[in-house]
């Protein structure tokens, strides 16, 4: 399997990248390559940092998508790729993800990526995935996209998948819109609890929880200082009770994840 998230456009609240640094962590994931930045990124747009190394000498380090390679209990073998979404030459770039997904005979590529949505930071966070594969979509228990409007990496490496005749998945979290800039620990945890039951294998989220939990507690006592915002919250609250009740949130889900594709 292979999992892969990009930061930009398709990563609110750094859940994404967060989620597969987390499994790479967790399962040792040893990197073995790189995809050159220099074709695909505008350097005035995503622009390369300076570092000082341990002797002080300056070196720069480029935007980068990486591979890496982890083996964790009970399944066959997980390639992870966590990077930054490339401004140009998508289609190129792609196919260089497929070549890796072939050479390792990868069964199935799974995109993860969070988006802002009326969702309350005090509930559970929802998770929606799609497949264009009727069976992909029947084994994982997805839906299948009816999304139409503007797309990501993400939209596009899936096309590719999908023509080149290889099983794909696309899931996302969703994060608070009241709370943009912050990073989502809570999504990020979502992303990898959902991912490991596909891959098959447990992971630590003692961290990830630990994290959660401070985040909720920071975010609550930002939303009680403002009364509007505060107000704002428990209609989400209460928006999300019915909605478990009635058990239709699935539906508004996919209708959320399609008003932030077309709004970005």
């Amino acid at each position: 399997m292979l999992i892969a998230a990009f930061e930009g456009w398709n990563d609110a609240g750094d859940a994404a990248t967060a989620a597969v640094g987390h499994m790479a962590l967790s399962w040792g994931a040893r990197p073995f390559a790189s995809i050159d930045p220099e074709e695909f990124f505008d350097f005035t747009l995503t622009r390369p940092q300076i570092r000082l190394d341990d002797d002080e000498l300056r070196q720069i380090h480029w935007p980068s998508n990486e591979l890496l390679w982890a083996n964790p209990p009970g399944s066959g073998g997980v390639v992870l790729l966590n990077g930054t979404e490339p401004q140009l030459k998508w289609r190129t770039f792609s196919a260089q993800v497929l070549e890796v997904a072939n050479v390792l005979n990868c069964r199935l590529v799974v995109t993860l990526g969070a988006l802002l949505a009326d969702v309350a930071h005090t509930r559970p966070t929802p998770i929606y995935g799609n497949a264009y594969s009727p069976e992909v979509i029947d084994r994982l228990g997805l839906e299948a996209s009816g999304y139409e409007g503007p797309t990501g990496i993400v939209g596009v490496l899936h096309v590719e998948c999908r023509d080149a005749g290889v099983d794909s998945a696309s899931l996302w979290a969703a994060v608070p819109s009241y709370a943009p800039s912050m990073p989502s620990p809570k999504a990020a945890l979502a992303l990898v609890e959902r991912s490991t039951d596909l891959v098959g294998s447990a992971i630590g989220i003692d961290e990830l929880m630990g994290a959660t939990t401070e985040y909720e507690e920071r975010l609550t006592g930002l939303v009680n200082e403002d009364d509007a915002t505060a107000d704002y919250v428990t209609q989400l609250e209460d928006t999300y009770d019915r909605d478990q009740l009635e058990s239709n949130s699935g539906d508004e889900l996919v209708e959320e994840v399609e008003r932030f594709l077309r709004e970005q």
